[in-house]
Parts: C-alpha cells; structure tokens; sequence
C-alpha cells in the first residue's frame, strides 16, 4: 500500500516533471500548446496507436480541467503539467523511464511532434478521470476540420460543452439545431427570471460552497451536474412560458427527426439532449437521450448520458437499468469503447449505492480501479463502500491508495479518518479528520466525525466546538444540534445542553429529542426537590450476577436477557423483526442456485455476496436505501464474516435462510419450521430428513454468530463432523430447543419483541431514571425498580446495598390485568 511521498519525494517528483516538460516544450515559450502535448501522450506510451479522435479527446479534457493553468497563444505551464500528475492523471515515473531521461543528463532537448493513428489510451496516459466521459467523433464523416472558419465560428455562439474539437457533432445541420436551442433556453430563462424574483435570489443562494462542504458522488466533471461552483437556476416547468419552450422544444426534436439519415438524426438528438443536461434540464434531457437509443441501440453514448440524467432526477433504479446496458454495449463493441470502461463501472456503482446496494457497488468500484489503477476518485468511492458494510480494514487499504494518488482529496482523508475510528486508531483519525478539514474548511463531514470523535473519547469541550462549527456551515443540521447538546451535558453546562436540545427538536419534531428533554428537566426537578441528591443522582453498584435472584419461574435471568437484548437489537438495526418468516420461505423456493463444492468437496449452493444483497433487497424492499445499507452493514459484519470465514466472498445460501429465519417475524413454530426446511433446502438426498452433523454444524454456526460467548475457533471444530445419522423434524426441535447447546434463548427473545408496546404507567427506572418500555423487573423487600437494560447489566442504585437481590418480572400479563381493572373503574364511574 502506498502512502503520500515525503518532502525530498516530492522534489524529486518535481524534478522530472520539470525535465519532462523541457523536453516537449518545442519552442520554449514556457507552455506545452496542443501539437506538444500531444507529442507527450504518444510519446509516454510507445505501445499504443492512437487515432485523432482519441489524442484531440485527451487534450480537450486536460485542457478545460486545468484552464487556469493555460497561458493564452502558449499552452499548459510546468505548474499545470504538475498537477495533472498530482491529481493521478499519469505515473510519473513511469513516463520518465518511459522516455528514457535522466536526472544526472542535461536538460533534454524537445523532440518533434509525432504523428498518431489507432485505438485505446492506456491506464497511465495524461489523461483525467473525466476524459473517460467524452466520446469520439468521427471527422472524416462530418466534413468538418479543425481549420475550418465554420466550425470557429460556431465555437464561438454555442454552449462550452460543443466549442470543444471532440464535441461529438458529425453533422454540419446538427449546429443549427445546437444554435437555436441555445436561443430558446436563453429566451424562457430570461423571461422567468423577470417573472420571477425569488428565482432569481435562490439562484444566487446555490452559489455558495456549502454544497461542496459534502463528500463528492465521484462523477467526472462532464457528467454530473454541471457548471459545479457556479450559480444554479431554478427551472419552474409549470409556466406558460415553458410551456411554449416545450413546443418548441419538440420542433426541434421533429427536425431532428426528420434529418437525412438515420445517423444524422443520432448526432442530433444527441447534441440536443447535451444542450438540455448543460442547463440542468434533466427531464427534458432523458427525452433526447432515450430518442437516440431507440435510433442506435447498441451504441454506448446515449445509454451512458441517459443513465446520467436521470441518476440526476432521483431515479436510482432506472439509472442502474441504463448503465447496465451502456456496459453491455461497450464490452460487445472490444476496444471502441474501452477508454469509457471505468467511468461505466463508477457510474453504475453511483446508481446502485443510489438503492443501497453497496455490496454490489464495491465490485463495480474494484473493477473500475483495476481497469484504470490512477482513477483515485474509483478507489475513493471503493474505500467509502467498503466502511460503508463494515469491511474497515479494506476500506483502509483502498482510501491510502486515493490518498497516495491524490494527497490533497479530502474527501479520501474524511473517509479514511472514519475507518481508523472504527478500527480503534483513534489518535490517526484525528489526524485524517483535521487533514480534510485544513484542505476544505467547511468539511462538513470532517466536522461532524470529529465531533463524534472527540465525544466518544470524552473530549465534550472540544466536541461542542466541532458541532458548532457544523452548524455554523449548516444551521439546520438537527443532528449536529442535538449531538452539540450531548457534548455540552458532558461538559457540565446543562442550562446550554437544555438550549440546544430544544433547538434540535424544533428542528426535526422527533420523539426521541422531546423525551431526552423530558428526561433532563425530570432530573433538574429532583435535584431541586432532593436538594442536589436524588435518589440515584449518585451512580449505581454494578451487583455480580450470583446475587440477582429470581422470583417465580417466569423472571427471566439476567444473563439470558443480555444476550435476548443483544440479539434483539441487531434484529431491530437489520429490520428483519418487519420481515416475515413466510417471505424467507418464499424466497427460498425461487432461487436458483446451482450446486458447486467448497475447498474441501462438501456440495452446497453459494452465492456471491453481491447476488445475496438482491434477495436481502427483495426481503427488505420496504426499507430507505440509506435505511437498508445499515441492514446490510450490520449483517455482513455479524452473519457473513462468520459464514465466510475463509474470505472466499461466497455464501452458503442455505446456511444463510436458516440463520436469518430466528430473528424473522411470526410465531415461533413457524420459525423453527423455516429453520429445518432452509437445511432440507441445501443439497440433500435424505428427502424430509438432514444429517445429524449438519444440524449440530447449523447450531454451533448459530450461537457463534448471536451469542458472543462462544468463538468462532469453537464453532469450527465441527465443520469435519463425521456423523451420518439422519435428523427428523421433531428431532431437530429439540435440538434446538436446548438451552446450553441449542438455541433456547429465542422465547426470551419473542417476550422482547411483544414487550416493545408495553408502558408501566409512572414508574421509572431506579437506575437510569428512564420510564420503564417492556419488562419490568421488581425488587420485591425494597420495592425499586429496573428497566431491562438495568437488570440485565446488574445495575441497581447506590443507595441500596444488599447483600442479596430478589426481583419478580412485571410484562404484559400483569399489565394486561392492570388495563381490565382501569376499565372496570371507568364504567363504574359512567354508571
């Protein structure tokens, strides 16, 4: 893994950058003009044959992304040339060697341009990640040269995406189409703008940088949304005035149409829906794109540009279907469209993280990497998929390899901070989240991860302040305030800690903000009765668990409702509490997978990790994809690291039904029934029976994964179990149903979930002063109260020193009758 050179690294770099540009700076003028770069791009790779279209397509990038280091009537400075290399565009080292200089020769002296002919840039060729975006024209069909005063004038009245040489227009009628666009949009915006003022004002508002305090998409620059940095207007499409544009829109579009050729008609439907996206009419856009599909289907462009207008409308699944299919195309099509390979791969990756498919998304990303390895922006998204289902330590790896390419990415230095966060490397991520921070200011995300930070290690003062200046970039970041609150609680200022979180509910109207309102004004009100000593206000004794004693058979025991608790919270972060067990089943029986054999011969029907997030997604399709990339997260990290310990990245998918069908609702016969015919399901020639060894293999799987006491290393040591006495159902049953070898603890786990509705009127939680939800735990000589998390932790309150505790379980029974005498007062009192 490479990590960002040193001082002397970096003037060495220099150096050859410096006698690289000597050696292409033909006339010495102190810039590299377009004859000269790209005698460099042939130059830097001797095993590839470029054609016009490809070279004019790489200097046009380099020289729209690096336009402030361009000197009129001269080219692109040392400065400039130095920075398309810092930003990953090439290998400077390998471009070095490449043309054969020295650092003990001379300066070199300039060779003359070279002439270029066919096909493909290679991976280390001067050229920016957004290069990959721009398609190829072909001039000898256009009847258009470079010289010709047509095409300079044109250059000069149409919109800066045509006055590129590699616009992409073939056809010289295809202007005129470019031009009046350009007249009509420049008519309806001007007209509601005058209409309107308030659009007017909202415009200037985008302009400022707080959009770009928010870590990238990853789109090149051509492609995502355009004119970044500059002021965005506000199209109102309800006008009358767009309504007339529309109509004349479609003239335009029925001229296109009607071209010579059904090519022509291509080039301009293409060039329109260009116009359309450069002016952030995304809708309109797609129609022009989808017109010239149906004209050339197998061509990649209007498939690629598709995708991209409407992953700009919001339409996640629809961009991935055309991405897809702009793949297709381009792998069909051998080298033509190889240079566009990557950015498909990034792209589509985008649409699926747009779903919540990041498992998906990170083999896209790797693919991206490995088909162009400088693409930092591929590895970046890589690394920040890969934290985002829990795999830091690949995260880690993939974000200092962007770091290494692009030094100056913070968005790379946010994200790696984050993942040494969750490794425990706490002092380097500070480091990151402070680099990010000095390179963007307004980092919002850099911020915020500090603050949470500084927090977590009880920093409070210093956390309030990184919240503070989140709020300060974005005032309405309830998060931030509420986060902001907490800090200040920690650091004793509860008159301010009240402030803000009353600041936060007023911004996000949320339950959980108003009731740790309640619960701070609860504890302010029994300091004053108690005169600074509420019961309880001075801690709490945690208690060994051979002192908590049960009263009658049904109070659970305290060690059983920790693990009840643990696994019940996961179940709740996974929503698999929302998912019935039926749909398991049912999904089970639609999927085909073919039987393939493990490492050791064992038969058994595995999926990639890719293919098993699509059922995942089928099973949770109720859910945000934000919402289901935390499912998917806390699943990979808890199920599938265990399923695939050998980091093969396939799964058992049978072994997969059964460990998720416990925690799946409905009743509990329905469950064990999923859990037995998921095992029928993998490759079985015993009919309605399964072989002993692998239900025992089933349920030393199961309590490694739910139950934290036992290893994995334990779990292993049944995978050779030799056993080939068969299992029926009943026989399972009770092997599961075992509390010390099976899995006994999921009743306890079902009276957790009945327990969520449960309210015990007034009474609070001795310890935590929290009012008590589901359970309530009675200690019966004193009469104090725990919530479960309390009981299950052994905490009781300070002031009640015992040597033994004996405590009865309150649930829905005792309610339930609570509730019948409630009523039966009621009607007394109306008769």
């Amino acid at each position: 893994m490479g990590t960002a050179a040193g001082d002397g690294g970096k003037g060495l770099r220099a150096e050859k950058v410096r006698r690289i540009f000597q050696r292409f700076d033909g006339n010495g003028d102190g810039g590299l003009d377009r004859e000269e770069m790209a005698a460099l791009v042939v130059a830097v790779n001797p095993r590839v044959k470029f054609s016009n279209e490809q070279i004019n397509a790489i200097l046009d990038e380099v020289f729209r992304t690096y336009a402030g280091f361009i000197l009129p009537e001269r080219g692109l400075t040392l400065d400039g040339l130095l920075r398309t290399y810092e930003d990953g565009a090439g290998d400077v080292d390998r471009d070095f060697d490449a043309l054969g200089l020295g650092l003990g020769d001379p300066p070199p002296h300039p060779s003359p341009p070279t002439a270029v002919a066919p096909p493909v840039p290679a991976a280390g060729s001067v050229v920016s990640e957004a290069s990959s975006s721009v398609a190829p024209i072909d001039r000898a069909s256009s009847g258009v040269t470079p010289a010709d005063p047509l095409e300079a004038q044109q250059q000069q009245r149409t919109a800066a995406w045509a006055a590129s040489p590699n616009h992409g227009i073939r056809f010289k009628e295809t202007w005129q189409l470019v031009d009046d666009l350009e007249i009509l949009i420049k008519r309806v915006r001007v007209q509601q703008m005058k209409k309107d003022a308030k659009v007017k004002s909202s415009a200037a508002g985008d302009s400022s940088n707080t959009l770009d305090s928010f870590s990238d998409a990853g789109w090149s620059r051509e492609l995502g949304p355009p004119h970044e940095g500059a002021p965005r207007f506000s199209w109102d499409e309800g006008t009358r005035d767009f309504a007339t544009f529309r109509k004349e829109l479609n003239a335009l579009r029925s001229r296109a149409d009607g071209a010579q050729s059904r090519e022509e008609s291509f080039d301009g439907h293409m060039a329109i829906g260009r116009g359309l996206y450069a002016h952030l009419l995304f809708g309109e856009a797609l129609v022009s794109f989808r017109r010239a599909c149906d004209l050339q289907p197998t061509d990649v462009r209007p498939h690629f540009r598709a995708g991209n207008a409407l992953h700009a409308l919001g339409k996640h699944a629809e961009a991935k279907e055309e991405f897809l299919l702009a793949l297709e195309a381009a792998e069909a099509s051998g080298n033509q469209w190889a240079y566009l390979l990557p950015q498909i791969h990034v792209n589509l990756a985008i649409a699926m993280e747009g779903e919540g498919m990041l498992l998906s998304a990170c083999e896209h990303y790797r693919e991206a990497a490995i088909l162009l390895p400088t693409h930092f922006r591929a590895l970046k998204l890589l690394g920040s998929a890969l934290f985002g289902v829990g795999e830091f330590r690949a995260a880690e790896k993939a974000l200092e390899e962007a770091i290494f390419l692009s030094p100056a990415y913070a968005d790379a230095h946010c994200d790696l901070g984050s993942a040494l966060h969750a490794l425990g490397e706490d002092e380097r991520a500070i480091q990151e989240f402070q680099k990010a921070i000095d390179l963007k200011p307004g980092h919002v995300d850099a911020l915020y991860n500090l603050g949470g930070l500084f927090m977590a290690v009880g920093r409070f003062p210093r956390a309030s302040e990184m919240y503070t200046r989140v709020l300060s970039v974005r005032p309405n970041h309830w998060r931030a305030q509420l986060n902001k609150a907490v800090s200040l609680l920690g650091a004793g200022e509860a008159e301010d800690a009240k402030k803000s979180l009353q600041e936060a509910f007023r911004m996000s109207k949320r339950v959980e903000v108003h009731d740790a309102i309640a619960h701070l004004k609860t504890l302010q009100r029994k300091k004053l009765l108690k005169g600074g000593g509420a019961e309880g206000d001075n801690g709490y004794l945690v208690i060994e668990p051979s002192k908590f004693k049960q009263v009658g058979r049904k109070t659970t025991l305290r060690q059983e409702l920790a693990t009840a608790l643990q696994i019940r919270a996961f179940q709740i972060v996974t929503r698999m509490s929302r998912c019935d067990v039926d749909h398991l089943k049912n999904e089970m029986s639609r999927a085909e997978v073919p039987v393939s054999y493990s490492g050791s011969g064992v038969p058994e029907k595995s999926i990639r990790k890719a293919a098993l997030e699509v059922i995942l997604r089928k099973l949770l399709h109720f859910l945000k994809p934000e919402t289901f990339q935390g499912a998917v997260k806390a699943i990979n990290e808890r199920i599938l690291s265990v399923l695939d310990y050998s980091g093969s990245g396939r799964v058992d998918l049978g072994m997969f039904f059964a460990m998720l069908a416990p925690i799946c609702s409905g009743n509990l016969d329905r469950r064990k029934r999923a859990v037995f015919d998921a095992l029928l399901w993998r490759p079985n020639d015993e009919g309605a029976l399964i072989k002993k060894a692998d239900a025992i293999t089933y349920l030393k799987t199961l309590r490694a994964i739910y139950i934290p006491s036992l290893g994995v290393s334990d779990m292993m040591e049944l995978r050779g179990d030799s056993d080939t006495s068969l299992v029926s159902f009943p026989e399972f049953i009770e092997m599961f149903d075992d509390p010390d070898w099976g899995f006994g603890i999921l009743g306890t786990l079902v009276k957790l979930e009945s327990g969520d509705n449960i309210r015990h009127a007034d009474h609070y939680c001795s310890t935590c002063r929290y009012p008590i939800i589901g359970s309530r735990f009675k200690e019966i000589s004193y009469g104090f109260s725990l919530c479960n998390y309390c009981y299950s932790e052994g905490k009781v309150p300070s002031t009640f020193k015992l040597e033994e505790y004996r405590f009865k379980e309150y649930g829905r029974e005792a309610e339930a009758m609570k509730d019948k005498c409630v009523c039966f007062k009621f009607h007394s009192k109306s008769n």
